[in-house]
């Protein structure tokens, strides 16, 4: 339990130094560098994450079982995880609207996919995993979106105020819609989004899953 402790502590605590020490971070930036800062917080990511992995799979199956999740759960979870690996699909491909409404679909990926995982587990060890991920994914939610509308208040009132000509302009021409001319490209790009989405939660749901992890999420 102690590897896979530590290695959870220093896997989300290298995630969350903007959440609790913006400061910290900054001046430590500033001290290393950014070029070693990030080659720094890479090795200390993927230690925890190794840490975390070989903690988990020591303690997985002799872990208490605190109650055992009705059969429904699994078929609960399975939609959540499409869900979650849509978004997680719509944080790398480039321009599409997930992404522009969602604005930080990697962290509500993982959100939804910690909740997935404790409706179907009742392990402690899930518990303790799982938990700590959707705790982790509330927090930096809440940071970054504290973050963007701080920017767009800086940006409001670094934008330039109206004058009297730009005040004159007829109602009926300022309601008329912009163009978007990205549109249709934004619309193929949700298309590859969920094409690849749907992909990989299907190759998971069928085979995928057991092979990585050993269990199937239907049961089958």
């Amino acid at each position: 339990m102690a590897w896979f402790v530590a290695g959870l502590v220093l896997f989300l605590g290298t995630h969350s130094l903007r959440v609790f020490a913006e400061d910290w971070r900054t001046r430590l930036v500033e001290t290393l560098g950014e070029n070693m800062f990030k080659g720094l917080y890479s090795l200390t990511s993927l230690l925890g994450f190794v840490l975390l992995v070989y903690g988990f799979g020591l303690v997985r199956w002799d872990s208490p079982l605190l109650w055992v999740p009705p059969v429904a759960m699994r078929h609960v979870a399975a939609l959540l995880m499409l869900v979650a690996l849509v978004w997680l699909v719509a944080t790398y491909v480039p321009h599409n609207s997930f992404k522009a409404r969602l604005r930080h679909p990697m962290v509500l990926s993982v959100k939804v996919w910690a909740l997935a995982h404790l409706l179907a587990n009742g392990r402690v060890v899930d518990l303790i995993l799982f938990g700590a991920f959707l705790l982790w994914a509330v927090l930096i939610f809440r940071a970054s979106r504290q973050r963007d509308r701080q920017a767009a208040a800086v940006d409001a009132s670094q934008a330039p105020q109206p004058t009297a000509a730009s005040e004159a302009i007829p109602a009926a021409m300022e309601e008329i819609p912009a163009a978007e001319p990205g549109l249709p490209m934004a619309r193929s790009h949700n298309a590859w989004v969920l094409l690849i989405g749907v992909g990989l939660w299907v190759a998971l749901l069928f085979g995928g899953h057991a092979w990585l992890f050993g269990v199937s999420p239907l049961g089958l």
